[in-house]
């Protein structure tokens, strides 16, 4: 009896086992959640560029021929007023540190204050002792090549430094000269114009600012701009004086401005698909 008990035990056992076994499943693969494309910003590309500004101008000085080529004398005053500038260019960004960039920049006629003291260019009724009134305007167009440095960004804003080298046309109108005598401020000779002159002049520029991202292609400028324009022929010679040459000026600029960059837009990151792996039997 007890050898057909202990049978029967192990039958069942043996089909529990089995019957176990059959009803193993291996376990589903857990699904993965889908990732969002991570933004990744662009870190180069064409942009175009449109900047105003408004100039402090100083004058280096300006000389004149009196009578001869061998008697020059400077200006005792040459004052040079503020004026506008309005401009664009072409540009890259090639990294996100470094940008370089074309312009163009017209500035607004600025007027210029003169005057010159002792025989004058007339003589006359001032010969030897007189004090001349010279009045005149110029205005300038520069064509620079900038390279700049972003120093980083913070939120929305990116500081930067710069410099540009190319050059100035500088065009002068017609000098208005006008010489009284010293002892008799009433005598004065007869006004005498002198033709002005234009020419080209080498220029370099500082600059620093920031940059200011308004959307994802878009960017305001807030900026400072030194300029300096070498000096060249100012004004023709008339009635035995002349001809007069400006010793050059340097612009202190504030500037805004706005840039445009064609592929400044955020590009969509897209990560490797995850491949599921097939479900491993034990």
């Amino acid at each position: 009896m007890k050898h057909l008990l202990l049978g029967a035990c192990l039958l069942l056992a043996a089909n529990g086992a089995a019957v176990a076994a059959d009803l193993y499943q291996p376990s589903e693969p857990v699904p993965i959640a889908p990732v969002e494309p991570v933004p990744v910003a662009s870190t180069g590309g064409w942009y175009l560029r449109g900047d105003v500004g408004y100039n402090f101008n100083r004058s280096n000085g300006a000389s004149y021929f009196r009578g001869s080529n061998s008697d020059e004398a400077d200006f005792v005053k040459s004052d040079l007023r503020n004026s506008f500038t309005l401009g664009g260019g072409i540009g890259y960004q090639m990294t996100n540190y470094l940008r370089a960039d074309f312009t163009g920049d017209y500035m607004f006629k600025s007027d210029f204050d003169g005057s010159t003291k002792g025989g004058g260019a007339l003589g006359g009724a001032c010969a030897g002792t007189c004090t001349s009134t010279d009045v005149s305007s110029m205005s300038a167009l520069s064509l620079l090549a900038n390279a700049y440095v972003d120093f980083g960004t913070w939120g929305y804003i990116t500081p930067y430094a710069g410099a540009g080298l190319g050059g100035t046309y500088v065009k002068w109108d017609n000098l208005k000269n006008t010489a009284c005598d010293d002892a008799n401020p009433g005598n004065c000779d007869p006004t005498e114009t002198h033709g002005g002159n234009g020419n080209w002049r080498f220029t370099y520029a500082l600059m620093a600012g920031a940059s200011i991202d308004v959307t994802c292609n878009v960017k305001a400028d807030v900026g400072y701009r030194y300029k300096h324009v070498e000096g060249g022929r100012m004004f023709d010679y008339s009635n035995n004086g002349g001809p007069g040459y400006d010793k050059g000026y340097g612009s202190h600029e504030g500037r805004v401005g706005l840039r445009y960059i064609f592929s400044g837009c955020e590009q969509p990151y897209e990560p490797p698909i995850d491949v599921p792996q097939p479900p491993v039997y034990k």
